[in-house]
Formats: C-alpha cells, sequence, structure tokens
C-alpha cells in the first residue's frame, strides 16, 4: 500500500490512499483520519485500507481524484519519535579521516545515533527556508522506516516485524553549525532543522524483492540544480540494517507506533556512485587536493531526492525543495 497526508486545516492533514503509480489517491476518514490514527490500530485497520488500496489500483475506487505530490505534507507531518542513525559507517570513516581524525573501532559494531526534532517537519515540495547561508546548508539522502509499537529490549529479529511503512528523507544539516554544538558534548539541535520527507509512505511489499526484510536494494538518487550528485545504493555498504538500528533505538525505551527510523546519510564505498550530501563531496574533494571546492546550498538552489524501482518507476514520489531565505 501507499500512503500520503495532503495538508488541510488540521495540523495532521488528511489520510489518502495512493494508487501504485502515484497517479490517483482517495481520502479515506471512515476508516482513520490520519496515518497516526491508522498506525495506532494498524492490525485492526490495515485489511480494510487494503480493499481500498485494490480498488484505486483497479479503476474502481469510488471517489478518486488525481494525486498532487505539492498538496502534501509529510506522510507523519509530526511524531512522537524521530531518530536518526548513521548506519554506513564507509560515509562516518570518510567525514572523520578528511579531518585527520581515527575513527573508533567500536563504530562498526555500536550504531550511531540521535534524537531529531519531530514536531515540525517538512512537506516534499515546501522550501527549506534558512536565515544565513553562511551556517553551511547541507542536504541528507536517507531511507527511513516507520514502526507499530515496539517494545523495549527488542532484538533485531523482533524489532523486523514492527517495520509498517518506509520513505525517503531530506535530513537538512546546518554543516557550520555542527562543530561547535558537538563540542558541547550535548550532541545536535541548532545544527538540525525540520527534515522532509517523501510525498508518499510504503509498505515494505511494494519493494519486491529490493526490500530483504533490513535494507532497500535499490539506488537513492539525488541531483542539485538538475545536476546528478549521487545515486549510491541504499543496500550496499549499510552496516547496520532497519531492525538492528530499530533495536538499538528501542534498548531502553519502547517506541511508540508512529516512530520514525533513519538510516542516515547513503552512501558506498564505490565513489563513482557519487554521494548523497554535500559534506561528503567537500570531504573527498579535501583528502584529494587539501581544500574543499564545492560550496553548500545557497539561496535559489534546488534539491530532488527520488528512488526509482526496476522499471523505472519512482517508488515514493520526489523530496523536491527549493533553499530559501526565511523571514
Amino acid at each position: 500500500m501507499k500512503f500520503a497526508t495532503l495538508k488541510s486545516n488540521s495540523r495532521d492533514g488528511v489520510l489518502v490512499v495512493v494508487s501504485r503509480d502515484l497517479q490517483q489517491a482517495v481520502a479515506v476518514p471512515q476508516i482513520a483520519p490520519t496515518l497516526q490514527a491508522a498506525l495506532d490500530q494498524w492490525n485492526d485497520l490495515s485489511s480494510a485500507l487494503e480493499e481500498v488500496y485494490s480498488a484505486l489500483n483497479k479503476g474502481s475506487a469510488k471517489e478518486a481524484f488525481a494525486f498532487d505530490p505539492s498538496q502534501c505534507a509529510s506522510p507523519l507531518p509530526r511524531a512522537y519519535q524521530w531518530a536518526d542513525g548513521s548506519a554506513y559507517v564507509n560515509h562516518v570513516e570518510l567525514v572523520r579521516k578528511a579531518r585527520g581524525a581515527e575513527m573508533p573501532e567500536s563504530f562498526w559494531t555500536d550504531p550511531l545515533m540521535y534524537q531529531g526534532g519531530s514536531d515540525a517537519f517538512l512537506g516534499p515540495r515546501e522550501d527549506i527556508a534558512m536565515a544565513s547561508e553562511d551556517w553551511g546548508i547541507d542536504m541528507e539522502a536517507e531511507v527511513a522506516v516507520i514502526t507499530d509499537d515496539v517494545r523495549m529490549g527488542a532484538t533485531p529479529e523482533d524489532a523486523g516485524k514492527h517495520i509498517r511503512l518506509l520513505m525517503l528523507v531530506n535530513d537538512v544539516s546546518l554543516r557550520n553549525l555542527i562543530p561547535g554544538e558537538l563540542a558541547k558534548g550535548f550532541g545536535f539541535f541548532q545544527s538540525k532543522p525540520s527534515s522532509a520527507f517523501s510525498p508518499v509512505a510504503v509498505t515494505p511489499d511494494e519493494l519486491g524483492d529490493a526490500w530483504d526484510g533490513g535494507k532497500v536494494h535499490l539506488p537513492l538518487i539525488t541531483h542539485l540544480n538538475d545536476t546528478l550528485l549521487g545515486q549510491p545504493n541504499a543496500g550496499i555498504d549499510m552496516t547496520f540494517d532497519f531492525p538492528t538500528l530499530i533495536a538499538h533505538a528501542a534498548k531502553t525505551r519502547p517506541l511508540s507506533a508512529g516512530a520514525i527510523v533513519g538510516s542516515g546519510t547513503v552512501s558506498n564505498k564505490d565513489r563513482s556512485t557519487g554521494s548523497s550530501c554535500l559534506a561528503e563531496v567537500r570531504m573527498l574533494e579535501i583528502i584529494e587536493s587539501g581544500s574543499p571546492k564545492t560550496p553548500f546550498m545557497r539561496f535559489g538552489d534546488q534539491v530532488r531526492i527520488e528512488m526509482l524501482d526496476k522499471q523505472g518507476r519512482s517508488i515514493f514520489g520526489a523530496i523536491d525543495q527549493k533553499v530559501t531565505r526565511y523571514s
């Protein structure tokens, strides 16, 4: 199934079921008014939602209308939990290498994760509005999962059973603010503004054999101003799969239905696949020539993040955002 949330007078929007080809949608208030409501009662409501989805794909759904991603909020406009990992340790190692720092061996066995702001996500077509270019505005193209309730202390095997939906993420980062914040020893806050998510969240079965229960084996494609920045395969070089990340997040606390867990910046050791963020591009330039040449994003820049199936069809729709001056 595929789901989206349309903007409305309600802060949490209106849940719609979206056709597999992303062309049509149907609102389902008689089943669940919001995606959070659907997740809260997933076992009771998923069958009814599946019936709507089947009718929509057959062209027999009543009250179907054209699906417009520009009218979408994030699938979850706000969430009880947004925990972002750094599953591509190759990316972490590269960033540390560029500044001459050794990476602790534990990074290969113990996932990195931070708790992000989840009270105000950006929609897939909403501007990245920032007050200053000097903050070092960067995109981070990622994959994320949404869970139902996960018990505290869940094992990775158990945690994987609680993955209900997947979506794409632009985890916006303000690179020039990060060093000062981390130096305080208390983690990210100002350097991690609102993240944006794909127009559509999908159930794992929509990915077919590209989903192995823990990883998505497809390229994640990022363009900056219509120029390809990278298309690394999300299933390659992912040191920690999603069940492992979920279990890490749930080690000392339960996760409530609607919790979002991110993969971190998708990155491959094969540099021919490009990059999913500008920080990685700049780090490679530092390693090669001693200094970065590529600037961070500026006002007017456009970033597009998308994932296509093996037939070249968009799975989640595209995150397509412009960087603008906040006023």
